[in-house]
């Protein structure tokens, strides 16, 4: 039984639902007025909320605002008259548990409901399990399996919301834009919407703007005829061509040229393309998803990208949050990694050992992703055991919050690496810092290996060794 609050200004909906649910078995209280509403709420704790989008008094949004406010645990599902996506994928990204349209459909509600009293049952039963050997085979393992194929989901908090906004825009045939630092997985989303789609089966073809060259990004995006330029020996689709049917997805779109982004424009308006030397149009149907790890108004105002160009391609906005932000998923994204390595690399590692749970969860990932995948591939590498120990981690990840840098040795010659960016590379910074570590420990504990061994979560010969390479 779930205790239900339902605010709508139609008294006909709220005695309809008031009937239907308590018939049901379930709590049921019913508003016409918003503030009346989050009387209640403040009075009393609800399971759920059916809140209609637009009231009298006030909004949905800010129902939604204060239910999140007043009482965080309580889901929110918004009605809406409006078939309208963009107003359900503004309210799922402001916290709302899902929305429902008019007509209600009763089977939807219950539905709904039994959707609802499971999240909130996982959301409080749910706890970061880091994997150990016997936990790899255990597929009745929900908190950590996840899907068998080549995208990664996760299953905290951030991540069920940004997969909620991914299964509103997928069925559509709308331009999205993906936000995202480098390394989130902003592709990984892109095929995940492209998958959910009606073009699923048909091609998916992600292109690295940043990777295209001035010259030659006309030649690859919209093809080109034999003879049209020095070295066009025969004719050449375009990637947009053979992505006729399906998706395309431009990486870091706010690197294109003026010249390409013209050439953008044309055909997101016209859905037509002209091969380089050509003196026909092509008709083209490809739904264009783009991603960017900078705000593109900005890029706007810089002058950098085209506000037409912009204004096509944002008919909707996901953010894919940084792996910081996503605690609750280090663990299933850790097996999905550890999984896919042990492929590549014909490895056969179960797990890891339980300190790696404290290192991963405490480190930043700037590098998100991309940053998690390496590190555990690396860590396989390194592994002379069945799982992944502290010793198989690269130094500036397991360090992480262990030391504060401020207090390390001012003068120090590595450290000055460090601080003044005079390194050529990340694994030379990588040095300096482990080396300012490595001496600050050992005159703390005046040189005993033993010691400096125990605290740095290494033995005594992988000490003596970077004692030995960073002569200290």
């Amino acid at each position: 039984m779930a205790h239900i609050l339902v605010i709508d200004d139609n008294l006909d909906i709220c005695q309809l639902l008031d009937r239907f649910l308590t018939k049901k078995g379930h709590n049921v209280q019913t508003t016409i007025s918003g503030k009346t509403g989050l009387d209640y709420i403040k009075k009393m704790k609800y399971d759920l909320i059916f809140c209609d989008f637009k009231l009298r008094e006030m909004d949905g949004r800010e129902i939604l605002q204060k239910v999140k406010e007043v009482s965080p645990n309580t889901q929110v599902v918004i009605i809406t008259g409006y078939a309208d996506v963009k107003i359900a994928v503004e309210v799922i990204k402001n916290g709302a548990f899902d929305y429902i349209t008019k007509p209600l459909i009763p089977d939807e509600i219950l539905l709904l409901i039994d959707r609802c009293m499971l999240a909130k049952k996982e959301s409080h039963s749910y706890s970061v399990n880091f994997l150990r050997p016997n936990d790899m085979g255990n597929s009745s393992n929900s908190s950590t399996n996840l899907p068998k194929d080549n995208y990664l989901r996760g299953i905290g908090k951030e991540s069920r919301k940004l997969y909620k906004e991914v299964q509103l825009v997928a069925p559509t045939n709308l331009s999205v834009v993906i936000y995202g630092e480098s390394g989130a997985g902003k592709e990984n989303i892109a095929k995940i919407i492209h998958e959910q789609s009606s073009r699923a089966g048909k091609p998916f073809i992600a292109i690295d703007c940043g990777a295209l060259t001035k010259e030659l990004a006309g030649s690859e995006l919209w093809g080109h005829e034999k003879g049209a330029f020095t070295g066009a020996h025969s004719d050449k689709a375009g990637q947009f061509e053979l992505a006729d049917g399906g998706t395309i997805f431009l990486d870091e779109i706010s690197n294109l040229s003026y010249e390409i982004q013209v050439g953008l424009l044309r055909l997101v308006q016209e859905r037509k393309l002209r091969r380089i030397g050509a003196s026909k149009d092509r008709s083209i149907d490809v739904r264009i998803l783009v991603a960017s790890n900078e705000d593109l108004r900005k890029s706007v105002q810089e002058g950098k990208f085209r506000e037409d160009l912009f204004f096509r391609f944002n008919e909707f906005s996901i953010t894919v949050p940084p792996l910081r932000e996503r605690k609750d998923d280090i663990a299933a994204f850790s097996k999905h990694f550890l999984e896919l390595a042990n492929e590549e690399l014909n490895k056969d590692l179960v797990g890891f050992d339980p300190d790696v749970l404290d290192v991963f969860l405490n480190y930043d990932w700037p590098g998100n992703l991309r940053e998690m995948r390496n590190v555990i591939r690396r860590a396989i590498l390194l592994s002379n055991g069945r799982t992944i120990s502290l010793s198989g981690l690269p130094p500036e990840v397991v360090y992480f919050r262990k030391f504060n840098f401020k207090e390390l040795d001012e003068d120090d010659p590595q450290l000055e690496t460090v601080r003044n960016d005079s390194y050529s590379s990340l694994k030379n910074a990588a040095a300096g810092a482990e080396a300012a570590i490595l001496r600050k420990v050992l005159e703390e504990v005046k040189y005993n290996r033993t010691k400096a061994a125990q605290r740095l979560g290494i033995d005594r010969k992988t000490l003596f060794n970077k004692m030995k390479q960073y002569d200290l």
